[in-house]
């Protein structure tokens, strides 16, 4: 990976042919095979879905068993089913007319990190001391669908007060044994089981709704808490012990998530995991899942990706957010690092955070930023995590001060701790707000983020006058490389998470005007790089809703320090996407002391 610190007006120079492209698209061998097919030997065998025109019938799976396939499952929710097939027989299956795409059953996966130093991220957002975990709202009666590696059994998902087990017996202050986690299914092939093998989905689901019932107590030095501490968690497995699932996997948990919404008042989705985007938005079945998990009124709140850093195909990190986060409809988030203190002004963006716009159809994301970085949750016992990352279990001495206390929490990053961060604002503020729509939740979020980032500094001898042109740097500790990261909305989208100012904001979107993602175009003769909205769009040309009220001065183009002529926009070429995901960097690892030690990036978090 090259070094790519900048310094003043000067452009980065990259030839970014890899970011448009949509030339890629299905036209060179197949309309209707995805490309990422393409080019595999013929006996080999691949897992694919195939979506028709329709729900799947019994002869339409039939059709591909007759031809050697074999049937994996049904995904109604896509019109789709999965099937092991060798790829000799693709375009006879191609050739189908009831069949509309076919697509391979992409790998997916969630990654961790580990620190060592406190973070106050959750405290900071809604202004709180270590010792005060009250808010006015904290998500009771409402359903929060964590689709992850599983989440394992804690004290902090039950009911009630604490638990004070500083010398391991449980007190009288109102503890219950019931479980928040009020509904638990495995998609993991082959493993019913629901726990946490893993370690990643107990750490989100702990982010979400952890109520810091194991740092609780008389001897307690700090509560280790998520944002909606009563909120109700389904836990959908869909990630295996090493962190690792498929579309399919997600698709089939999304599916339940609507199946189950009136059962369980499930109000919001979170994935805290992602791949590489081999499509547009528009014909990914992984994005077509959460759209309808979305109309279907559920807040779906992605992971941006940890690919910031990724200059493998010279763009210095951009083009890099993973599916289904380049999804216009969900909220996508990008990873802030608090400093491990409680004020915001020396939060600064990580530079690891994956930066759009997004492969093939340009939409502006992440939609906001939130933090991730050094994040405190609760520990899955013996999972893979805890048993690789060891120096990530949180020190007794931080929670207690008395000797022996047990901690039960373990530290990661990434924007996989982003996310839940956004997905227990969302549960507060449908608590407050029953009658919000996802549109609303996703509108206001964004208008009340804080656009300004006082640690962003601009650069030496320049004068800056949008925030785009701020900047701020991090030194990786193993490469020594020092890292640039600015502050447009291809980076922070529409800002930094407020979760008391989105509770305060009374601006509440129209209803029947979606909050879909803007896409962005390029003006090739002067540069100028657009946002492009439709005419429902709530922030389309509304002089309340205004582009300038969402992103402030976090602008696209112009005068900013990192747009060219042609950073993102280049020449078309059929190997751009494998430019950007083809090398091993992108599941690599890496090392920034600035930001957290021992950073793994091993895919999407």
């Amino acid at each position: 990976m090259k070094d790519i610190k900048q310094t003043g007006k000067r452009t980065l120079s990259v030839t970014i042919a890899t970011v448009l492209v949509t030339s890629l698209a299905y036209g060179q061998h197949h309309p209707k095979l995805s490309a990422d097919l393409e080019g595999r030997a013929p006996e080999t065998s691949v897992n694919v879905i195939i979506q028709y025109r329709h729900a799947p019938e019994q002869r339409n799976i039939d059709s591909v068993v007759t031809r050697g396939g074999r049937h994996l499952g049904t995904l109604g929710l896509v019109h789709g089913a999965v099937f092991s097939v060798a790829a000799k027989a693709l375009v006879d299956l191609a050739n189908d007319p009831e069949v509309e795409l076919i697509s391979p059953d992409h790998k997916l996966a969630a990654t961790s990190t580990s620190v060592t130093t406190p973070d106050y991220g959750w405290m900071s957002l809604l202004g709180l001391t270590s010792s005060s975990a009250n808010t006015a709202y904290n998500g009771s009666g409402i359903g929060v669908a964590v689709i992850d590696s599983g989440i394992g059994s804690s004290n902090d998902f039950n009911n009630g007060g604490y638990q004070d087990n500083d010398y391991g017996y449980q007190n009288n202050y109102g503890y219950q044994n019931s479980s928040r986690v009020i509904y638990s299914q495995s998609f993991v092939p082959f493993d019913s089981t629901t726990a946490d093998a893993y370690g990643h989905g107990t750490h989100v689901a702990g982010l979400v709704g952890g109520n810091g019932n194991n740092s609780s107590g008389w001897a307690s030095t700090y509560v280790i808490r998520g944002l909606a501490p009563s909120v109700n968690l389904i836990n959908l497995r869909v990630l295996d012990q090493n962190g690792s699932g498929t579309d399919s996997a997600v698709i089939a948990a999304i599916q339940q998530a609507i199946a189950l919404k009136s059962q369980f008042n499930i109000r919001v989705i979170n994935l805290s995991l992602g791949r590489p985007v081999a499509s547009s938005y528009t014909t990914d079945p992984l994005c077509q899942a959460v759209e309808s998990a979305w109309k279907a009124g559920i807040v779906v709140v992605v992971a941006a990706g940890n690919q910031g850093r990724n200059n493998s195909a010279g763009t210095a990190g951009y083009g890099t957010i993973t599916a289904p986060g380049n999804d216009p409809y969900v909220i996508t988030v990008g990873a802030m690092n608090t400093d491990g203190s409680l004020t915001r002004s020396d939060d600064k963006m990580t530079s690891y955070s994956s930066k759009g716009p997004t492969l093939f159809d340009h939409v502006v994301k992440p939609d906001l930023v939130a933090p991730g970085n050094r994040m405190f949750s609760v520990l899955a016992p013996n999972s893979t995590l805890a048993v690789t990352y060891p120096q990530n279990i949180i020190s007794s001495s931080l929670v207690s001060w008395m000797p022996g206390f047990q901690s039960n929490y373990f530290q990661l990053s990434g924007t996989s701790m982003a996310t839940p961060t956004v997905s227990g604002t969302a549960a507060l503020m449908l608590q407050q707000n029953p009658n919000l729509t996802p549109d609303q939740v996703k509108a206001s979020l964004m208008l009340t983020a804080t656009k300004a980032f006082p640690a962003a500094t601009c650069p030496a001898g320049q004068t800056c006058t949008s925030q785009a042109q701020m900047m701020t740097t991090a030194v990786d500790a193993v490469t020594n490389l020092t890292y640039t990261t600015y502050y447009d909305a291809f980076t922070v989208g529409a800002g930094y998470l407020n979760a008391a100012a989105a509770l305060a904001n009374s601006n509440v979107a129209p209803v029947g005007q979606t909050a879909i993602s803007p896409t962005v175009t390029l003006n090739s003769s002067t540069g100028a790089v657009t946002m492009v909205n439709g005419s429902s769009v709530i922030w389309g040309n509304s002089l309340i809703w205004g582009t300038s009220l969402i992103w402030g001065t976090s602008e696209l183009s112009g005068s900013s320090l990192i747009w060219g002529t042609s950073l993102i926009w280049g020449t078309n070429t059929t190997s751009a996407c494998s430019l950007i995901w083809g090398t091993s960097l992108i599941w690599g690892t890496g090392t920034d002391a600035t930001e957290s030690s021992n950073i793994t990036l091993q895919g999407e978090q």
